[in-house]
């Protein structure tokens, strides 16, 4: 079952929310991002929730950064 699905089945409340937040944004905005809005504005202890797997996606580390090789002085 799609995420979306879940969400309106499970949370009504917050997707019905999340759709006007959406309704209501002057910029694009996702449903994602509009779900995860409306369900941070009424429960905020739920801040772990969008740190966890909500973030922007990283440039993969090239050899520029590839810190592994830079071991600290001292013994081996």
């Amino acid at each position: 079952m799609k995420l979306v699905l879940w969400r309106v089945l499970l949370a009504p409340l917050t997707s019905w929310r999340a759709w006007r937040i959406r309704q209501r944004s002057t910029a694009p905005l996702s449903y994602d991002a509009a779900w995860r809005r409306a369900r941070l504005h009424r429960s905020p202890d739920e801040m772990v929730y969008r740190l966890h797997g909500h973030q922007a996606p990283t440039a993969p580390p090239t050899e520029d950064h590839d810190h592994s090789r830079h071991r600290p002085p001292g013994p081996a």
